[in-house]
């Protein structure tokens, strides 16, 4: 009750509201998972929170988190699987609110390839991107089956996933996006089914999180740039049309048939509460991180996240 009279007087008042800047680091190139942010912008949600919201994106993705921890950035996209590992390396952070609530990753192989289960994938070759959770996640599913890592012939194939497994160069890709890479290989005339990873025994997570440093951050700018947000989401998902219309307005590289399959597949994922935090959550997660070896101690979840709406 307090956070919902706080914002229904600050909605009050934001007319006579200075505008407070603020920066936010994307984690890639403008893409339909940034839908609510682009149309908070557009439809002038940020300005009446009494924001000025500069979003940036990023000349390297690895690069928003640090420059965030380094104070240079109020607010950063991240990934909830790469924060686990982020704060036990270190790095100031904190997840302060939610992108996309649920996993976009997935295991692609082609729809009428020989893989039919992910217990196919015993002697194939499955390309990666990034080394690390990806090889966490694919160890995980095989172990399901009784396989390992040994098991197949882990190709590295850079960012180049569904051109890769398209081409016949893997049998399978870990890493692909469930929204992008699936719609891209269909367009292509070559369709791809996804194996859902949070049905593979991966626990599920948070796809995309805004990140922000605890030391340096305003709590109080944070929580209006996730109220509008989550102003944006409603729009959205009330009006998905109209809302893809105005997104795709914004740049001419956004309008096509990739962008505009992606923002369907996209909507349904966008978190309706950004700054509510799921406890368990994060804490089955860190758990399987811990579990598999990809961290060394177990961080309890007010060292990995805050939840700016109980403040």
């Amino acid at each position: 009750m307090k956070y919902l009279a706080f914002m229904v007087a600050l909605l009050a008042t934001a007319p006579a509201m200075a505008q407070d800047r603020m920066t936010l680091l994307l984690d890639w190139f403008v893409n339909p998972d940034h839908g609510p942010i682009i149309v908070a912008q557009e439809l002038g949600y940020f300005k009446d929170a009494g924001l000025e919201v500069e979003i940036v994106a990023p000349a390297d993705p690895s690069d928003p988190p640090k420059m965030v921890a380094a104070g240079q950035a109020d607010l950063a996209i991240s990934y909830q699987p790469q924060l686990h590992m982020q704060i036990e390396s270190g790095l100031p952070l904190r997840r302060v609110g939610t992108l996309v609530a649920t996993p976009l990753n997935c295991l692609l192989v082609l729809e009428d390839g020989p893989i039919k289960s992910s217990a196919d994938l015993k002697g194939r070759k499955v390309g990666f991107s990034v080394a690390g959770v990806e090889e966490v996640l694919l160890s995980t599913i095989l172990g399901q089956h009784g396989l390992t890592l040994d098991d197949i012939e882990l190709v590295s194939v850079n960012w180049s996933l569904s051109p890769s497994l398209m081409s016949g160069q893997v049998d399978a890709v870990i890493g692909a996006y469930r929204n992008f890479e699936l719609n891209q290989m269909e367009i292509e005339g070559v369709p791809g089914r996804c194996f859902f990873i949070e049905e593979e025994g991966i626990p599920a997570y948070d796809e995309l999180i805004y990140v922000a440093n605890p030391a340096t951050m305003n709590a109080d700018m944070i929580r209006r740039f996730l109220f509008a947000t989550e102003r944006a989401t409603q729009y959205i998902v009330n009006h998905p049309t109209e809302s893809w219309e105005i997104f795709a307005s914004t740049s001419a590289e956004l309008r096509d048939e990739l962008n505009a399959k992606a923002w369907v597949d996209t909507v349904p994922r966008f978190a309706l509460r950004p700054s509510a935090l799921d406890h368990a959550r994060y804490t089955r997660f860190e758990a399987f991180l811990k579990e598999t070896g990809m961290i060394e101690e177990f961080t309890p979840v007010s060292g990995l996240a805050l939840d700016l709406s109980a403040e």
